[in-house]
């Protein structure tokens, strides 16, 4: 059999922080030299590592580690040794080490929601020392898109838990318990609200580039729960609620539930699989629906739910390019009220309806391939049209789920109701008001909201943060 000389992948992962690309190292002239380096090497065998094999490859360096289920072993040989090293009759191929790192956007550019909310600065990629490492986002959507990772970190999504639930009922709204039917979503809707959460990758022809996530560290975990025609059916839901809660148990790990979706009535499968969530320390955040004032929706509405509300910047549409540029810090924390707006579409508080806090909701930019259902497109030179702004109630979940994972990156015991009670009592109050803003279309619009829009008020995440 021909040897050969190739860099091995899949051996050995080196965890980093940094965006890199993957550079393998290439393997070095064997020509006179004056010195011996020694070399870190691959080398995969035919057969089994016996031990007459391993003794025979240890004559000739120090093997430091083995995979024996495919034969691979790591080394350190002179780089003179090597020839005969690839020479031996059983060694089927060697290769340099190749250092991997994990693929994250904590260094991505800023955008208005991430500044708004303190997460980010123009030009500072983050403005907290907090990522969301250790903590679990399960994102209880549409699921993610099949080319998810032409926009989305791989590394932060666990598809090794990811799960799509039938919701029992017609064909045209069900999901299938079918493997990977979670990445074969035509919706988006999943895949731009997880792209909140953790970042996302701008495909320009020009210049590339990565846009920051609220926690970028989080690792997410994609629940199928409604159709591709973005709606689905509470016991579905209610299986993925479960299906998470055990997970948490069995990964004794923080884990945060986002639901962006909603409907006008409490179900009882939702309510008591939400109580086992709670129960077993599971923190559920859930948008406050789209209803503006008709009222809440539900299960966002339910009392033990974090339900967000959505506001806008009133700078919008102000310039090109307006969704990066800086959002002004205020002299004093409330300040930031002078900024905002509370969205039209934001649902009010009826009684017997619980809002919590406020989040950006209002043209939020994010990786959208639905067919038409988004308006405007993000229009940059040399982008794709895979990027839309969207506003909802849905865009304003996330994140406040991510800033969920930030509070657990801090203290890893914190319990659910804590964690409630620290949103409520940080958050900027926000007065009954109004405020006129560009639409978009170049018309101002006068946005107005009442006491019951606002809930406890708008969450800053150094607020937040320097509560626990």
């Amino acid at each position: 059999m021909k040897k050969q000389w190739l860099p091995l992948g899949g051996l050995i992962l080196l965890i980093g922080l940094a965006i890199s690309s993957c550079t393998w190292l290439q393997p070095t002239s064997l020509g006179p030299r004056d010195y011996d380096p020694l070399q870190t090497i691959e080398v995969v065998v035919d057969g089994d590592l016996t031990d007459a094999v391993v003794a025979e490859l240890g004559s000739y360096g120090q093997i430091s580690g083995r995979i024996d289920a495919i034969g691979g072993v790591v080394m350190q040989v002179s780089e003179s040794a090597i020839p005969a090293l690839a020479g031996l009759p059983f060694v089927r191929q060697i290769g340099s080490t190749a250092e991997r790192f994990v693929h994250d956007y904590a260094d991505g550019i800023s955008t208005w929601d991430l500044d708004l909310i303190n997460v980010t600065d123009l030009g500072v990629p983050r403005v907290t020392p907090y990522d969301g490492t250790g903590v679990y986002v399960a994102v209880l959507d549409t699921g993610l898109v099949e080319n998810w990772r032409d926009y989305l970190p791989e590394d932060r999504i666990a598809v090794e838990y990811a799960k799509a639930f039938n919701s029992g009922q017609s064909e045209n709204t069900a999901v299938a318990d079918v493997p990977h039917l979670w990445e074969r979503d035509t919706n988006s809707h999943g895949t731009h609200v997880t792209s909140t959460v953790l970042g996302y990758w701008v495909k320009s022809l020009t210049t590339p580039y990565a846009v920051n996530g609220v926690a970028p560290m989080a690792t997410v975990i994609p629940v199928k729960v409604l159709s591709n025609a973005g709606s689905g059916w509470s016991p579905g839901i209610a299986a993925g609620i479960v299906y998470i809660t055990d997970l948490k148990i069995e990964l004794d790990a923080p884990m945060v539930i986002n639901m962006s979706l909603g409907g006008p009535e409490l179900s009882p499968l939702e309510a008591a699989a939400i109580d086992y969530a709670l129960a077993n320390n599971v923190v559920v955040v859930a948008s406050a629906g789209n209803n503006g004032l008709e009222g809440m929706g539900y299960p966002g509405a339910y009392e033990p739910v974090i339900s967000v509300g959505s506001i806008g910047w009133i700078n919008e549409w102000s310039a090109a390019g307006w969704w990066r540029l800086d959002v002004p810090e205020p002299l004093v924390p409330s300040g930031v009220v002078d900024l905002i707006y509370v969205s039209d579409f934001s649902g009010r508080e009826l009684p017997g309806q619980d809002l919590d806090v406020l989040a950006p909701g209002s043209w939020v930019v994010g990786p959208y391939l639905g067919s038409g259902a988004a308006t405007p497109q993000l229009w940059s030179n040399g982008t794709p049209g895979e990027y839309f702004y969207l506003g909802g109630t849905s865009m304003a979940s996330p994140h406040v789920a991510g800033l969920v994972a930030l509070m657990f990156d801090k203290n890893p015991n914190l319990i659910a109701t804590q964690v409630e009670g620290i949103l409520e009592s940080a958050a900027i109050s926000l007065p009954a008001g109004s405020k006129w803003v560009d639409d978009g279309s170049g018309v101002l619009v006068e946005y107005i909201w009442g006491d019951d829009a606002t809930g406890s008020g708008i969450v800053l995440t150094d607020l937040v943060l320097g509560a626990i």
